[in-house]
């Protein structure tokens, strides 16, 4: 099937979230051991999630992390504290086990599936990547499109295309984003002030942490590729041509992997900043996608916090995280895993033997 047409297909085939799951869940809420209301946000989420799923009991086993890498021409206006290299080792540390995001993916309980969206160099053959290829490296942002259209087509498609492989081949009840590549934080700021208006400054940080005299390339190079990309007029709602404008191939790749979740009934925990971006590409292109994604966490990146109040997403933590990789999803899992053990294990008044309070309001502790 011809690229286009399949996002739209796909986007077309998700259903909207199940009411009535999410009513079963609040009212097993209420009959649960523990007074109305006690466990906080964590009754809100297993009822989301029971709603996304469309089961009053969600069991989230099956725990994935899709992990998207791709470099950016922009890189070269020395945007980033590291040089462009850094994304095809840090590929390699992922696939061997030994970065931040496995250590937190075995904590989740969750297996990681990297993909080389379009990577600098050479990556190693590996059964948990996935070789795409799309290009060496995006354009320059700040000069030319970042990609052709038909290149933002694929790498959208191919999201699709791995959710529903991953569905397939193991299964997938829950799915983290996360990302690697150097140059991608100016990409996402790009992305998030054309989608929501912001200037340049509101959204643009540090990124890896540049100095002074970085940080104003990156700011300048914001600037310069906001400017070409209003000159170029692409629609408002045209997620496919923001991306091609200002994206990443690695950005693409994640907005297809919540389009995917979102056709197979499957919650999408949303990492930080660029994932936040490739978000918000996602329900340009199918706005019903956003009930199915809940927010991780709140970066110290400013246009995390500008593109999350856009999706109108609030973040379950707040650490002061700012490392991507999808670091803040994996814990982000771990949350809902425990909001949705809690709706499904713990024991109800009457099978527990409790007596409830008058007018069945439960007791204070």
């Amino acid at each position: 099937m011809e690229k286009a047409a399949r996002i739209r297909s796909t986007a077309r085939t998700i259903a909207p979230p199940d009411a009535g799951a999410a009513l079963s869940a609040s009212e097993r809420q209420r009959r649960l051991t523990k007074p109305p209301g006690a466990l906080g946000r964590l009754e809100e989420l297993a009822e989301r999630i029971a709603s996304a799923t469309g089961r009053p009991r969600p069991r989230l086993d099956r725990r994935l992390i899709v992990v998207a890498a791709g470099d950016h021409g922009v890189a070269a206006r020395g945007v980033s504290a590291y040089p462009r290299e850094v994304t095809a080792q840090m590929v390699a540390n992922f696939l061997a086990g030994g970065a931040a995001i496995n250590v937190l993916a075995r904590h989740a309980g969750a297996r990681v599936r990297v993909v080389d969206a379009g990577v600098r160099g050479e990556t190693p053959d590996h059964p948990a990547l996935l070789r795409l290829r799309l290009g060496e490296a995006t354009a320059d942002i700040s000069e030319r499109p970042a990609m052709e259209r038909a290149l933002a087509e694929r790498a959208v498609a191919a999201g699709i295309t791995l959710m529903e492989e991953e569905r397939s081949r193991d299964g997938v009840d829950i799915v983290g984003c996360g990302e690697m590549g150097i140059g991608n934080s100016t990409a996402a700021a790009a992305l998030v002030a054309a989608a929501t208006g912001h200037p340049a400054a509101a959204v643009t940080g540090r990124g890896s942490g540049v100095d002074d005299a970085g940080y104003q390339r990156k700011l300048d190079a914001v600037d310069r590729a906001l400017t070409r990309h209003a000159a170029a007029r692409v629609a408002g709602d045209d997620g496919v041509g923001l991306l091609a404008s200002l994206g990443g191939f690695e950005i693409g790749v994640l907005a297809g992997v919540y389009i995917g979740a979102a056709a197979g009934r499957i919650p999408s925990v949303v990492d930080g900043l660029i994932a936040t971006a490739a978000a918000l590409v996602a329900v340009k292109i199918a706005p019903d996608c956003r009930p199915y994604m809940v927010a991780a966490h709140r970066s110290v990146e400013p246009g995390h916090g500008v593109a999350l109040d856009h999706l109108g997403l609030d973040p379950l933590l707040d650490l002061g995280l700012r490392l991507g990789e999808g670091t803040g999803a994996a814990l982000g899992i771990t949350l809902c895993v425990a909001a949705c053990r809690l709706l499904d294990e713990m024991a109800t008044f009457a099978e527990a033997g409790i007596s409830e309070a008058p007018g069945g309001s439960r007791h204070e502790s």
